[in-house]
């Protein structure tokens, strides 16, 4: 792992960012803003989940109304997303929002851009440059006849100079493309000019399946050089699904550790007992624990204690019972009916989990 870049440090809410700080997990919310209730409640399953920031679409007035009461009930900072109308990002700020994100296509002209900035400098937030490859200003799409990485760098780089001449440095910066490669390209080349935090992801990476692998590819590529402060997973599903792809990309780089780190063997005709579904249901009751441990489903005794032998607690199959073991020690034998029980039984109870780690029992 190279070393990470040192970037200025910077503040969302009480979230650092840049700095040499944790590099944080965000994401953002698909329901209608207006409505509070769908809003907040699903605010709260991200929170459960690890989210460290989220960000909010603000369509129109009725959603910047409806901000306020969305910071009041959220327990983790809330940025505004923005986009062509600046009295939407005055009225976000004025709601109590702890950062706007704002898209130099769309930002609109530069007496409103100023509007905004002495705005969030009296109230001491920060504004993101979003600049992706869809929203590019014309003149630059037209120099550079399609969304290169040179040209979301000049996009960028534009918009920074813009704020830092109106006396703002609370900036961080992203540069997305679909394209992995565009994306990573344009990293590299921003993160040579700048000193700002950058938020890093790839924008419209697709569903569950197909965008967590570009987002791993994209974004693994960048954190193992040290270019990254924070970052989204940006994907067609639910939202808690980002939070939980971006801490796993996250722990396989060793820049974070968050829950457990489960594994499970690649299955092949020697299994004793149903690994897949196993290890999938085990996944799902372990969504909202924090203690880092790592969990092992093997499907026999050859994958069992012996290659799993690193892991805090695992199980593994066997022709008449299943067992369970610590750091390669079978600790108790079980009928196979009974074993996915007693095994979470296990991890409920180990060391210090207890039922403080239990889902849904962490507000």
């Amino acid at each position: 792992m190279k070393r990470r870049k040192r970037t200025k440090k910077i503040h969302v809410g009480p979230v650092e960012i840049g700095g040499g700080a944790p590099i944080s997990v965000q994401s953002m919310t698909n329901t209608d803003t207006r409505d509070v209730k769908a809003t907040v409640s699903q605010i709260r399953r991200l929170e459960k989940a690890g989210c460290d920031i989220v960000r909010v679409a603000v369509p129109d007035e009725k959603a910047a109304e409806a901000l306020n009461k969305i910071v009041q009930q959220a327990h983790i900072p809330v940025i505004a997303d923005i986009h062509f109308n600046y009295r939407l990002a005055l009225q976000s700020i004025e709601a109590g929002v702890h950062g706007i994100r704002i898209t130099p296509g769309n930002r609109g002209d530069k007496r409103r851009i100023a509007a905004v900035v002495k705005k969030a400098d009296e109230r001491n937030i920060s504004i993101r440059i979003g600049v992706n490859s869809g929203s590019l200003e014309k003149d630059i799409l037209k120099k550079y006849s399609h969304p290169t990485a040179e040209a979301l760098v000049e996009s960028a780089l534009r918009n920074i100079n813009l704020i830092e001449n109106l006396s703002f440095n609370q900036i961080k910066v992203s540069i997305k493309s679909s394209d992995v490669q565009t994306t990573v390209d344009a990293y590299r080349l921003v993160s040579k000019k700048i000193r700002y935090p950058l938020h890093i992801g790839i924008t419209e990476a697709g569903t569950a399946f197909s965008g967590s692998i570009r987002s791993a590819i994209g974004m693994g590529i960048l954190l193992e050089e040290g270019i990254g402060d924070t970052v989204r997973v940006s994907l067609s599903a639910d939202p808690v699904e980002e939070v939980r792809v971006g801490f796993e990309i996250l722990k396989c780089l060793g820049l974070r550790r968050r829950g457990p780190e489960l594994i499970s063997c690649p299955t092949c005709g020697r299994q004793q007992i149903d690994v897949v579904s196993i290890a999938k249901e085990i996944e799902e009751k372990l969504v909202g624990f924090e203690l880092p441990i790592k969990v092992a489903v093997m499907g026999c005794e050859v994958n069992g204690p012996g290659e799993a032998r690193e892991a805090d607690i695992g199980m593994a199959g066997s022709k008449k019972m299943g067992i369970i073991f610590k750091k390669g020690k079978i600790i108790k034998k079980y009928p196979k009916k009974n074993l996915l029980k007693e095994f979470l039984k296990e991890i409920y109870s180990f060391e210090e989990v207890g039922s403080k780690y239990r889902v849904g029992s962490r507000e």
